[in-house]
């Protein structure tokens, strides 16, 4: 089916989508972009997909001896710290695969990589690190300091002497938001390019290998995690993008040198990326629904959990469950009450589906009492009540 009636099917304002094939790259584009028509060399926010190409340039740092993925954080970095002691162990591999244990969303009004970091001294650390997962927006922000300190450049330089330039990238730019977890922007062609270097060059390989095979399960179909890197069924490996009203889908299988890349002005972009995924030939897990008959929630998933931004509480009432969303921050002031049912033996889902999918959530863990330690969307909300 052709893009322009993809996007009209699945109600996407405009798309890219990208296919490397053979060695060779294929890209169409349709609908709006801004206020003009999309095209091949649009340029969309690619999201948390930044995350490999800042794994990418600490995969140099680590192949030229300037880097071990296993020494503490704070031996390149003078003057870091945290406000939990225990972070002294912090590691730039568990920055990679998202076990530090650093918030995720830690908002400071800082402008430079740098005085982002330097802020973390102020910023809740959840858990020691190498024993949760926790997705972190804010360890790849540390990472890209790393870059800048072992290069003594600042990170969009060494993002463009080292990627951009070489592999001849005409669309790539720069976001201010989330450097080195979230801030690039470019066509799908271009980023195919940069999976193109992952394919060819085989040191990158590593970066593939699954480094946690324990992951909660949040609706992505994700199997396990390398470095930088979501793993799918089948061996294929990618990652999700969201920024914005803008989400983003890689996928690519490592065996066939087959990779897609689809980008969206849409925040909900996923049922047509499984399209196109699908008519690929590349594995795909649909988007999440809730099940016609679901099962009741149990009690020892009910209960009070926390993250950053929420108390999030997840209580019956008259038959009915509900999660009852308390703002803990300033910049969030509305609470919330989202109704959800039994989705597995340990998940829950939304009834109804939000502006990006229904969401599904999973109830980790088991404390004394046998209740679940952690309510898990890919970020950890852990029991308080």
């Amino acid at each position: 089916m052709p893009l322009a009636e993809l996007i009209a099917k699945h109600d996407v304002p405009g798309a890219q989508v990208a296919v490397l094939a053979g060695g060779e790259i294929r890209d169409e584009a349709a609908g709006q972009h801004a206020d003009t028509g999309t095209t091949t060399e649009s340029g969309f926010r690619i999201g948390s997909i930044t995350k490999i190409w800042t794994a990418t340039l600490i995969h140099r740092l680590v192949t030229e001896g300037l880097l071990d993925l296993d020494r503490p954080v704070s031996g390149y970095l003078p003057g870091f710290r945290l406000r939990d002691r225990a972070a002294d162990s912090l590691t730039a591999r568990h920055l990679l695969t998202h076990t530090g244990g650093l918030d995720s969303n830690h908002f400071t009004g800082t402008r430079t990589i740098e005085e982002f970091v330097a802020a973390l001294a102020d910023a809740d650390h959840w858990f020691p690190p190498g024993e949760v997962f926790s997705y972190s927006n804010s360890g790849f922000v540390v990472l890209a300091r790393l870059v800048e300190v072992l290069r003594g450049k600042p990170f969009d330089d060494v993002l463009h002497a080292e990627l951009v330039t070489p592999l001849g990238l005409r669309t790539v730019s720069t976001c201010v938001a989330a450097p080195g977890s979230a801030h690039l922007v470019m066509s799908a062609r271009d980023l195919l390019e940069f999976v193109r270097l992952h394919l060819t060059d085989p040191a990158l390989a590593a970066l593939r290998e699954p480094q946690l095979d324990d992951i909660p399960d949040f609706g992505d179909g994700i199997t396990a995690w390398g470095l930088g890197w979501m793993r799918y069924p089948g061996g294929i490996v990618g990652h999700t993008g969201v920024s914005k009203g803008q989400k983003s889908f890689l996928r690519v299988d490592p065996s066939t040198g087959l990779a897609v890349a689809v980008l969206t002005n849409s925040a909900n972009g996923a049922p047509l990326a499984h399209e196109v995924f699908t008519a690929a030939g590349i594995g795909s897990t649909p988007p999440p629904l809730p099940p016609t008959n679901p099962a009741q929630v149990d009690d020892w998933m009910c209960g009070t959990y926390r993250n950053t931004l929420y108390d999030i509480t997840l209580a019956t009432d008259d038959g009915r469950t509900f999660l009852t969303y308390e703002p803990r921050t300033e910049l969030f002031h509305r609470k919330d009450r989202v109704e959800v049912v039994r989705h597995g033996d340990h998940t829950i889902i939304t009834a109804e589906p939000k502006p990006d999918g229904h969401h599904v959530m999973e109830l980790v863990g088991s404390d004394e009492r046998g209740r679940a330690n952690f309510l898990h969307n890919g970020a950890a909300a852990w029991r308080i009540a």
